[in-house]
């Protein structure tokens, strides 16, 4: 990055000699091959080792819709729960100083250190029906843990820091120059937020959006230690699989793999498809701030 925070145009690969591109390129192919290419397709190719129709048979299994239910479900609920925090803590970071703030952003963080078994604990030890949370709960018809609610908010612990990590270092690198000056035309705080706020970072909040999705759906630890492995209640995708393969229902088992990995293929096609539009509107920013008003 050049001085000013512009950004110089990538190195010609002409500078370096054909060896060494060969070289790295073979090195990127080759572990993309060992590590991504040849498990995708090994997981297709098991789960329709019995055929299509019983690899049809296994989706439309009544736990295995059950499970799917609940994963699609978890991360509706989760997602806009995240999308409401971050963009609280993006706002507060980025536009305010107040006491506990490096605290703040250091703790939005922990999800990503802590292992997810032990956020999953927490929520155990909180609101298990033995505590006193949780017993008050659960003598009000209120039950947390073993059910679709704990799987909610252990879901919401492990992901929100996507969003709230998209969005902080692009309202910081925007500033508060436009809300500023709409509010002294006349706006008010809403029509600001909706009208000047949102669209300048929309697209980093639909990136942190995809990653959030991405990250709820495939979960595994931390659900595993709340859900109690209802068969047909507090299922999720993840944790049909590890059952279906526990029971050696190997095809049924990748069957349903088979569905997490197009779900991620399409998180990886929305995630690339975003990029091309942040990285242009980032760089449009940084070398030309009247651009600042026409980033889409």
């Amino acid at each position: 990055m050049a001085a000013g925070g512009a950004y110089r145009p990538a190195r010609p690969a002409a500078l370096d000699p054909p060896a060494v591109r060969l070289v790295l390129i073979t090195i990127a192919l080759g572990f993309l091959g060992l590590f991504i290419f040849i498990p995708v397709i090994a997981v297709f190719a098991e789960a329709f080792r019995d055929g299509a129709e019983a690899y049809f048979a296994a989706i439309a299994d009544p736990e295995a819709r059950s499970a799917i239910r609940l994963t699609l479900m978890t991360a509706a609920i989760a997602v806009p729960l995240n999308v409401l925090f971050g963009l609280a803590a993006a706002l507060a970071i980025a536009r305010f100083e107040f006491p506990g703030k490096l605290a703040l952003s250091t703790l939005i963080d922990l999800p990503f250190v802590v292992s997810p078994v032990i956020g999953g604990m927490i929520f155990v030890l909180l609101l298990g029906v033995h505590t006193p949370i949780g017993g008050w709960l659960y003598d009000h018809g209120i039950k947390i843990i073993f059910a679709e609610p704990g799987i909610v908010l252990a879901t919401t612990f492990v992901t929100f820091p996507f969003v709230a990590r998209e969005l902080i270092p692009i309202m910081q690198a925007a500033g508060s120059d436009e809300e500023e000056a709409a509010l002294v035309l006349g706006a008010g705080g809403w029509q600001t937020f909706f009208r000047v706020t949102i669209p300048n970072v929309k697209w980093g909040l639909l990136y942190g959006m995809v990653l959030c999705n991405a990250r709820a759906m495939g979960d595994f630890g931390a659900v595993s230690v709340v859900s109690g492995h209802i068969r047909g209640q507090t299922v999720t995708m993840p944790l049909q699989v590890e059952i279906l393969y526990n029971d050696y229902h190997f095809a049924a088992a990748f069957a349903v793999s088979s569905l997490l990995t197009l779900l991620a293929i399409a998180t990886l096609a929305a995630k690339a498809l975003l990029t091309r539009r942040v990285a242009p509107a980032a760089s449009a920013r940084k070398d030309d701030p009247d651009e600042l008003r026409n980033f889409p």
